[in-house]
């Protein structure tokens, strides 16, 4: 089994103790596997003075993080079975062997889960964390229909891991929903446990590992999607430039800048808006490309979708005076989205196996 830490070894020898009475009381063949990111906090002391056959420590003094001290603990481990879970005590180690139990039904995943009947949280468990759970879960739900793919408690069989361990690209702390999408696991099952606070030490939970959950999330999207998520982003940032068009529009209609020449100059604005939020995010495999050139072919491939857009909205203005021009230019917007996502996509933000 493996459990990453960093700066976790007060908690450490109560986790070993349990884990002990476990293979005592069991009869069960663990490995522990303590994958610590260079804590310096008494950790290797404390494993060599337990100097036990069955725990390892491996101190990782770079590519840090527990998603990375994961991956590099499955590489490691030795068993057919491999069990994952955090050193906070947070997860029940009582609950190992129902937990490896339906890997023997075929399942191909197993989670400990909050949120199945029976599951629980401790009383103490604040709103901050209860709602970014909750969030963090419906982002999750593209993924998998599981009710706590957040869940740090799992098992897997060796075979499970190594269909995808040459995939495996976690951003941040969700391993075990990085596993779930890239090893393909159809059959994923849930254990109810009681998730307690943890005993010692502070959280590593931060909005700079929400953000990374977020980033992980969006790159799920592009593995598992594809071109259909390029899509789902480039609509995105299209819905946002769009609202830039229309509020250019309405400020320079209102400063007496005439209808046509109004929807010219928002078009132009907008395009430049969308120019940088495209290739920020939805085409960011492409950012180490040449802005200029790449600028000049975004306006050169939206130009055509540009001609529609404003063809249309221009086109409507004078065969319906009485229509908005906010109206006629959102039409606009949309005949011309599809032919430039095309282009885009395919000509100005190629990835590397598009290029010939």
């Amino acid at each position: 089994m493996i459990v990453p830490t960093f700066k976790e070894a007060e908690n450490l020898p109560l986790l070993i103790d349990r884990l002990n009475g476990l293979r005592r009381d069991n009869g069960m063949d663990l490995e522990l596997l303590i994958m610590d990111d260079d804590s310096r906090d008494g950790t290797e002391e404390l494993v060599a003075s337990i100097n036990q056959t069955w725990i390892r420590l491996v101190t990782r003094t770079a590519d840090r993080g527990l998603s990375k001290a994961v991956c590099d603990g499955l590489r490691r481990a030795r068993g057919d079975v491999i069990v994952v879970m955090d050193a906070d005590l947070s997860h029940p180690p009582e609950s190992i062997p129902a937990l490896v139990a339906p890997l023997t039904d075929g399942y191909d995943f197993v989670l400990g889960s909050r949120y199945v009947e029976g599951g629980s949280t401790s009383d103490d468990w604040g709103l901050f964390r209860w709602l970014n759970s909750r969030v963090a879960t419906l982002l999750a739900m593209p993924f998998t229909r599981v009710r706590d793919p957040m869940s740090g408690f799992f098992a897997l069989r060796r075979s499970t891991y190594e269909s995808a361990a040459d995939r495996l690209n976690p951003i941040g702390y969700k391993i075990g929903l990085e596993l779930i999408v890239k090893s393909q696991c159809e059959r994923v099952k849930e254990i109810p446990i009681h998730f307690s606070q943890r005993k010692f030490g502070e959280s590593k939970l931060s909005l700079a590992e929400q953000a990374r959950y977020i980033k992980h999330i969006r790159s799920l999207f592009v593995y598992k999607y594809g071109t259909w998520s390029h899509l789902a982003q480039f609509l995105v940032v299209g819905g946002l430039g769009a609202i830039v068009n229309l509020a250019v529009l309405t400020l320079l209609v209102a400063l007496g800048v005439g209808v046509n020449a109004a929807i010219g100059a928002a078009i132009v604005i907008s395009m430049v808006f969308n120019f940088l939020l495209n290739r920020r995010f939805t085409f960011a495999y492409a950012r180490k490309g040449s802005i200029v050139r790449q600028f000049l072919g975004f306006v050169a491939a939206c130009s055509l979708g540009a001609f529609l857009n404003y063809f249309t909205a221009s086109s409507l203005v004078a065969e319906y005076p009485w229509l908005y021009p906010q109206i006629a230019a959102f039409i606009g917007i949309v005949a011309g989205t599809g032919v430039n996502f095309l282009i885009n996509r395919f000509a100005v933000f190629r990835s590397a196996k598009h290029r010939s």
